[in-house]
């Protein structure tokens, strides 16, 4: 037994420099096959490979934690096709009919919305626009106040701060009163907050949960991957969902001169309750309780008086579901004929959506992109501006706004369709980030959101070439080194 230790440790000794070559050799080719086969984007495959070539060690380390999708398609799939197909669904409801709302070339992107989403396009929906946590929280408090059997919520981000706790503890009287409570938040959206919001809500009974978090036990694996939808429902007919998250920084009476603008909205009628499906999906997936149709759901709504208009759920993220939002968009973009409006708080579209946009610039649609003059990330604000040129040169009108950094996600085409949600203009919303936006068919509610962009259009200050030619070199390289880097910003 000592001479076979010794010689053991004679062979490592003698011949280590070529076991460890030949241990990269293995972890490395099998790294390199697994994303060159399941790459589906070549960039991200040459990219991928190459870090794997360069750094036979370390490179697959790097592709472990950050280039494998974890979301099982096999598993979302299966729990997709026995509960979110009928899942809350009603098949008695009307579908839409947009022909006298919108324009014709709108039924090609109807027909889109169909195979995209599998959501059926509903009528009926009232949907009120609020703008900033002074309007979007007391009216979700009042809702949770009232609510007589369920309450839905999933964020993002959920502050444990003043107006956090404002609605924690107001889920905290529901959930005393017997109204059945679940919350869920995405685990690296808690952790913006020191202490985050979810011990508070376990020590006042709130069932609640982290959405993603890593069965190991270890952050890194799955900090790539994140859910950014936002979306509160209580009693099956009330929903709120857009793109805010819950902090008081949204708040003029907590952040004062500093207030972030953001855009919600007040959803009642029957695409309610395919708000409700998502949540109860990825509810699921996360506790492995199903939700009940009749707690959570609502068949009869009485919507108040006003415009009611066809609506339907867009899901995305790194499932069956990816590049759901970029195929929207990219329909969207090619049946506009007249106007396109785009707000995005992070304006980093990938080659083939920026290919989209400048078409229709170059097709003679007026292309308006409002972008913060503030911005809250500065790396992204960086890479944003790093790109910026490729829409000028094409004709589209860039907008930075003054004042407060708005975080509003808004489009609108030719007057008539309007795509609000949770979604960024980045690869990461795009790609990687589970994500929820509506799809909505109206003049009434495109005006009201263009009259938005359009207010902040007419404050704002407009960039061009020689205002891009005028920042300093060193300035400009940063930039443009910081956006090589922006599909992992």
């Amino acid at each position: 037994m000592v001479l076979s230790w010794v010689t053991f440790q004679y062979l490592f000794e003698a011949y280590w420099p070529h076991l460890v070559f030949l241990l990269s050799l293995v972890i490395g080719s099998t790294a390199a096959v697994h994303a060159a086969m399941t790459k589906n984007d070549v960039r991200a495959a040459i990219a991928w490979v190459g870090v794997i070539i360069m750094s036979p060690l370390l490179g697959p380390f790097f592709y472990l934690i950050a280039g494998i999708n974890r979301v099982r398609h096999e598993h979302i799939s299966e729990q997709q096709n026995r509960n979110l197909k009928d899942y809350f669904s009603n098949p008695a409801l009307p579908v839409a009919d947009i022909g006298d709302l919108c324009a014709p070339q709108f039924d090609s992107l109807r027909v889109l919305g169909d195979r995209v989403s599998h959501f059926p396009l509903r009528d009926g929906n009232h949907i009120r626009l609020l703008k900033g946590g002074d309007e979007t929280y007391p009216a979700m408090i009042e809702s949770i106040d009232h609510a007589d059997r369920s309450i839905a919520l999933q964020s993002y981000i959920f502050d444990d701060d003043s107006e956090g706790r404002k609605i924690a503890d107001a889920l905290a009287r529901a959930h005393e009163r017997g109204v059945e409570v679940r919350v869920l938040i995405d685990a690296v959206g808690s952790r913006y907050s020191r202490p985050p919001i979810i011990r508070r809500l376990r020590r006042l009974g709130v069932p609640c949960a982290l959405f993603m978090t890593n069965p190991w036990g270890m952050r890194m694996p799955y900090a790539n991957l994140r859910s950014h939808r936002k979306i509160l429902v209580v009693d099956g007919c009330t929903a709120f969902t857009g793109g805010m998250n819950i902090r008081g920084g949204f708040v003029s009476a907590v952040a004062g001169a500093d207030t972030a603008m953001d855009t919600h909205f007040q959803v009642e009628g029957p695409v309610v309750l395919q708000l409700m499906s998502v949540f109860a999906h990825d509810w699921e997936i996360t506790t492995k309780e199903q939700l009940p149709h009749e707690s959570w759901s609502c068949d009869q709504w009485n919507p108040p008086p006003g415009p009611r208009m066809p609506a339907r759920c867009i899901r995305s993220g790194p499932d069956r579901y990816i590049v759901g939002t970029h195929n929207m968009l990219l329909g969207a973009f090619a049946v506009a004929q007249k106007h396109i409006r785009i707000q995005s708080p992070y304006f980093l579209p990938d080659q083939v959506l920026l290919g989209a946009i400048n078409t229709a610039a170059r097709r003679g649609v007026i292309v308006d992109i409002v972008i913060p003059g503030r911005n809250n990330l500065r790396l992204v604000n960086y890479a944003m501006t790093a790109q910026l040129d490729q829409v000028i040169r094409n004709n589209c009108r860039v907008w930075r706004t003054r004042g407060n950094f708005n975080h509003s996600k808004l489009i609108t085409i030719d007057g008539a369709w309007s795509y609000v949600g949770s979604s960024n203009l980045d690869p990461r919303s795009l790609r990687l980030n589970f994500e929820l936006d509506m799809e909505l068919y109206g003049r009434e509610i495109a005006g009201h959101i263009e009259r938005l962009i359009d207010a902040q259009i007419a404050d704002a200050h407009a960039v061009t070439l020689d205002t891009l030619a005028a920042i300093p070199f060193r300035k400009r390289l940063r930039n443009r080194v910081i956006w090589l880097a922006s599909p992992y910003l």
